[in-house]
């Protein structure tokens, strides 16, 4: 039987975030609010962000409030941190009291051992498209967390990740990845050749879809990410990270259950949305896609996945070969296809070439079904 006890992991640092709000909290510090993108039905929402300390007259990050940016340094991206002052930043607000307000609701909870809010509020009142929830410690002001509504009309949907499939960071290499994670500058980050053009045609095709991107990033570079998908093009959306630090279980969360667990609550929250599964075959995503298209075949349109370069694949996993063996090239099972490609515009070509071909055998079923008719009248005559 599995021992109950917290891993020494979660001990450690929970005496460390305690002893540290105590200290900092009588030398004045007071809490601040991040609010990170969530999503939802019009049932219910997801809302998601953070709570941490911050001395008195500086926000989350530790800047203060007070200092504006020059306009000029910031268009040449001079005030665009590095990724590891991300995480320098203050210490969270432990089970701290949190009140979230969505439409016409009003919920009261607690941030987690790491400060984090993930909290469903139901019954919001709120229409499908974009809106704003707000996040309030007892002692903080109300940060914005943007949620998404998806409608139930809404027949298709694109979900991504984010590291060597829009990004090209060469994870999992853990020097690589901390190298581009904590000291290159976003602004230097490149997007993948042609990802951008491609998720926004996918949308036209697909009755403006909304697109969640996945990942195993740190939410501590949420901000840096979304500034990074801005600038590069690709259509907004709910960003799902995680967590790097200890859990009650181990040193360090699992990136494969985090995305494995997210497309399991995906899957039951949004029952009639068509998911199109993106990513690159560096890491882990096609066992995991084509785990949850074998378990869930009837909801999962396609997939797609960038493939890596050989020195990519070096980089990204040690082995100069491709991942096939985990996911067939071409299909998956009977219903789900498989497309594969060196960057965004291979990728657009082939998926909207089939788009195409299927459209155009709807078109023609009305055609062939009268023609099957007709041929059934005279044979009976």
């Amino acid at each position: 039987m599995a021992s109950r006890r917290p891993h020494l992991a979660s001990i450690v640092e929970d005496k460390w975030h305690s002893r540290a709000e105590r200290v900092l909290r009588a030398r004045g510090w007071r809490t601040r609010a991040l609010g990170y993108t969530g999503y939802g039905s019009p049932e219910q929402v997801r809302v998601l962000g953070r709570i941490k300390l911050a001395p008195s007259g500086k926000d989350s990050h530790g800047e203060p409030v007070e200092e504006k940016a020059d306009p000029v340094r910031q268009l040449r991206g001079y005030d665009e941190r590095r990724g590891w002052r991300s995480f320098t930043t203050p210490p969270p607000a432990v089970n701290a009291a949190v009140e979230v307000r969505v439409g016409n609701k009003v919920v009261n909870c607690r941030t987690d051992r790491s400060g984090y809010v993930d909290v469903v509020v139901e019954k919001h009142g709120l229409k499908p498209g974009w809106h704003e929830a707000t996040i309030r410690s007892d002692d903080s002001d109300a940060a914005t967390a943007p949620v998404l509504i998806i409608g139930p009309e809404t027949r298709y949907g694109i979900i991504s990740d984010l590291d060597d499939t829009c990004i090209s960071t060469m994870l999992p290499r853990m020097m690589i990845a901390a190298w581009n994670t904590l000291v290159v500058h976003s602004q230097a980050r490149t997007a993948v050749p042609g990802m951008a053009p491609f998720y926004r045609e996918l949308r036209q095709m697909y009755d403006d879809a909304p697109v969640i991107y996945l990942s195993t990033g740190a939410w501590n570079t949420a901000d840096t990410l979304e500034d990074f998908l801005q600038r590069a093009g690709f259509p907004k959306g709910p960003m799902l990270l995680t967590d790097w630090g200890p859990t009650n279980t181990g040193w360090f969360r699992s990136g494969q259950e985090h995305k494995r667990a997210t497309l399991r609550r995906l899957w039951r929250e949004f029952p009639h949305v068509h998911w199109m599964l993106i990513g690159d075959d560096g890491q882990h995503d096609p066992k995991i896609y084509g785990d949850f298209a074998e378990d869930h075949p009837d909801v999962v349109e396609f997939i797609a996945l960038r493939e890596l370069t050989p020195a990519e694949q070096v980089l990204s996993h040690g082995l100069p070969v491709r991942n096939e063996d985990l996911l067939p090239s071409e299909s998956i099972n009977a219903t789900t296809p498989v497309y594969r490609a060196p960057d965004g515009y291979s990728l657009a070509a082939r998926i909207k070439a089939k788009h195409e071909a299927e459209q155009d055998r709807e078109a023609r079923r009305p055609s062939l079904r009268r023609i099957a008719a007709h041929n059934t009248r005279r044979r009976r005559r």
